[in-house]
């Protein structure tokens, strides 16, 4: 980059011995300049915070929909679905440092070192999306099939949000622009979540789908019908899932060509000096010994697994705890809805209290809304209620987290100012620790419902899954939200300590800056002379 010819003139009349200049060629002191800032344009904050939308989509319609797909649209035992679930967000967890190790390794090319990732996963991701939501005609082998292509999308989505979640550190070199591009993000995702709950929801609610008044479904409950009727009504529930698949899988496209013609990846001034790369294990094991990053992850660790035990679980509970069958999914779009009005609500109250005061007002406030809907009777007015007050401390949940992680890192950089690239392994190993904990809620809470004595398809279930449903969807996450929150009081990166960082890095990246400048420099004067 050019440093201004003013600059250069100056560095090298400063090195040329005072004999050699003339008189009028004497160098005069040059005075200087503060360096501008350069701040993202509103153009490619939105291309950037549009990368989100595709894991967002496809997470939340798997999180929401893929237990009661597995067990009344495809029909497989809950045994065999709690291993599926279990088994694929455990196998996603592990992916993600993997990833994060090849990331690591990656060298840099034109398109940058975290794009061509993005690039090459795209067109395979969907491909096995879309094969989740089909259902294939050999009963034997379906548990096999959907925990392949299950498996499959969750390594390929990795190798897509991986990088896009490291491309925080590389778009900017200012905090306050990552914690804006980060909002814009956040607000996206969110988008991405009503988008997913909105497609998946209204398509396949639309569909008859068919239930059974007894275990041994001698009786089709739908008006009377028949079993025919009742095999039709599945079929047609079958295809409005794999036509929900194919809308989401054409966003997914969509949202990652936005994201690779609009963002270009920025390099540190003070990265591209460093003569070797830091070893994976080496860099894996500098960051996990980072205090603040392991006190972070473990705050969050437990309020994500509590929301997560929501999502997973709110469906089934919404059907057949509440009786609302028919209005589940607008219920769900009802929180989605809330929690994207309240995401800029969310980014002012932390710059103007601080991150940490808005983790405990955010994330405890679902604790009242939690304790009701354990407390009351099935009230479809007061569970719309619930559901919009909800999406606030949702909301909280979803931008809070990559907020303060930026923060981690630059902490880690001003007490490891030699250890570069290690943004991948930050990042790569909190999303393992928030795969891993959803893997585990959502497989102990299929495996508890069918302890339970769960039935397929059923109208009704039997009360000790209601009771079930209701422990998972309200006390569970109560208790998992006030240990997070206990966590939080270890973690030290207040809003002092965060101004503290952010003028120590500007001082080491002008330091490097002027640095490269001077060595440029005496290059340009010894040929010259």
């Amino acid at each position: 980059m050019a440093k201004g010819e003013g600059a250069e003139s100056g560095s090298a009349a400063g090195l040329l011995p005072t004999s050699i200049l003339q008189v009028g060629e004497r160098p005069a002191q040059v005075k200087k300049e503060p360096k501008k800032k350069k701040q993202l344009s509103i153009c490619n904050k939105l291309c950037y915070a549009v990368g989100g939308a595709p894991y967002q989509v496809t997470g939340c319609a798997l999180g929401f929909f893929l237990q009661i797909y597995l067990l009344d649209v495809a029909q497989v035992d809950p045994f065999s679905a709690s291993i599926i679930l279990f088994v694929g967000r455990a196998w996603d967890a592990f992916t993600d440092p993997l990833v994060g190790f090849c990331i690591s390794k990656s060298s840099w090319t034109r398109l940058g070192r975290l794009m061509p990732w993005i690039i090459f996963s795209t067109p395979l991701a969907i491909i096995a999306y879309f094969l989740i939501w089909f259902v294939p005609d050999f009963p034997q082998g379906q548990a096999l099939w959907y925990l392949l292509f299950y498996c499959l999308f969750q390594t390929l989505v990795t190798c897509f949000h991986v990088p896009y979640s490291a491309l925080t550190m590389f778009i900017s070199t200012e905090q306050s622009e990552r914690d804006s591009a980060t909002a814009y993000r956040m607000t996206v995702e969110v988008l991405g979540t009503v988008l997913g709950t909105a497609i998946q929801g209204q398509i396949v609610g639309q569909a008859d789908m068919p239930c059974l008044e007894d275990p041994d479904g001698s009786a089709v409950a739908s008006e009377g019908a028949n079993h025919t009727h009742s095999t039709t009504s599945l079929r047609e529930t079958q295809n409005a899932y794999l036509l929900a698949a194919g809308v989401i899988a054409s966003i997914y496209v969509i949202c990652a060509v936005i994201l690779v013609l609009g963002v270009r990846e920025q390099r540190e001034p003070y990265e591209s000096q460093q003569a070797e790369p830091m070893s994976f294990f080496r860099g894996l094991r500098l960051v996990m010994s980072h205090g603040p990053y392991v006190r972070l992850i473990a705050g969050f660790l437990f309020t994500s697994l509590a929301f997560m035990l929501v999502e997973g679980n709110f469906a089934l509970f919404c059907t057949y705890t509440l009786g609302f069958r028919n209005e589940f999914q607008n219920l769900l779009l009802a929180i989605m809805l809330s929690a994207t009005f309240t995401i800029p609500l969310w980014q002012w109250f932390l710059t103007r209290f601080g991150k940490k005061t808005a983790v405990y007002v955010g994330i405890s406030s679902a604790v009242p809304f939690l304790i009701l809907v354990a407390l009351m009777e099935s009230n479809l007015i007061v569970t719309y209620v619930v559901a919009v007050a909800a999406g606030i401390s949702v909301a909280a949940a979803f931008l809070l987290p990559w907020s303060m992680l930026p923060d981690v890192i630059d902490d880690f950089h001003l007490k490891q100012p030699h250890s570069h690239g290690t943004e991948p392994i930050f990042f790569s190993f909190y999303v393992f620790f928030t795969k891993f904990a959803s893997g585990v809620s959502l497989g102990v809470s299929t495996l508890s419902l069918d302890f339970a004595g769960y039935r397929t398809r059923g109208c009704s279930q039997p009360a000790p899954v209601r009771f079930t449903l209701k422990m998972l969807v309200t006390m569970a996450p109560i208790a998992l939200i006030l240990l997070g929150l206990l966590l939080f009081k270890l973690y030290p990166i207040d809003e002092e300590k965060r101004r503290q960082n952010k003028k120590a890095l500007q001082a080491l990246r002008e330091e490097a800056s002027s640095s490269g400048c001077s060595d440029t420099d005496s290059t340009e004067l010894a040929s010259i002379l």
